[in-house]
């Protein structure tokens, strides 16, 4: 595998791959199963894989956490390299903003409601990024997990507006086996957060076969939630969105 922290050396580990399709994963580091399962469909997708990580100051709010979002680079180079993935892209904020943050990319209707609600900052920094890191990278392919689900409508209306050659693929939800998705930001939960965590996606199912969001909401209040941002339906899914602590976990299921 071979690891690039700038643009040039990037253009420099793409020119040395041959000719094939390049498969791109944009991730934000402390990966764990969900982040490789991505690498793993854009293998099958793709003749070469390439991964960044980049941890993007866009995306978050002045009292969110990015100051203490997990960043373990060598753990997860090793995992990478694991994977078989071709290219490691660790590029710094002075390469991915080397003009400021300001962008003209901003996030579609698809970005309406919902996380909007409650990050209304959030979607224009992941356009932001995005296009950044894509027009960087210049991939044929990306992989995104569907357990982000309204940010993966957000990317597809994106990639449609300003006509990029980059097929979309979303990734189905990886979970433990108590169905808990995965996310770097359970590493926050104590033990009894995490037992309560687990209730989220039994409440999302039982939302998507009732389509009673309200029930859902009292229920996940009942299980000892502390504060729920949303339960919805949009795009044939039942989206939540849940605190407990200072966690916030999002989650999904389809209606079937």
């Amino acid at each position: 595998m071979k690891i690039a922290r700038t643009i040039e050396e990037l253009d420099a580990c793409k020119s040395a791959l041959g000719n094939g399709t390049l498969a791109y994963v944009p991730t934000m580091g402390a990966l764990h199963e969900g982040h490789l399962s991505l690498v793993r469909l854009a293998k099958e997708k793709g003749d070469y894989v390439a991964v960044s990580i980049f941890v993007n100051p866009t995306q978050f709010a002045p009292h969110e956490d990015f100051d203490s979002y997990p960043r373990i680079e060598n753990e997860d180079a090793k995992s990478l390299e694991a994977e078989g993935v071709d290219i490691l892209f660790l590029p710094t904020e002075d390469i991915m903003y080397p003009d400021g943050k300001d962008s003209d990319i901003k996030a579609g209707s698809a970005a309406k409601g919902l996380e909007t609600t409650f990050r209304p900052h959030f979607f224009d920094g992941v356009v932001n990024i995005v296009n950044r890191l894509f027009n960087a990278v210049k991939p044929d392919l990306a992989v995104f997990g569907e357990k982000d689900f309204q940010q993966l409508q957000v990317i597809k209306q994106m990639v449609e507006v300003l006509e990029l050659p980059i097929d979309v693929i979303g990734a189905p939800i990886i979970r433990d086996k108590s169905g808990l998705a995965l996310s770097s930001r359970n590493l926050y939960l104590s033990e009894d957060e995490l037992v309560t965590s687990r209730k989220l996606n039994v409440v999302l199912r039982e939302a998507a076969r009732t389509s009673d969001t309200e029930a859902a909401e009292k229920a996940l209040l009942d299980y000892g939630f502390d504060k729920i941002d949303y339960v919805a339906m949009r795009w044939n899914r039942v989206l939540g969105a849940a605190w407990l602590g200072e966690t916030r976990l999002i989650d999904n299921v389809a209606v079937r």
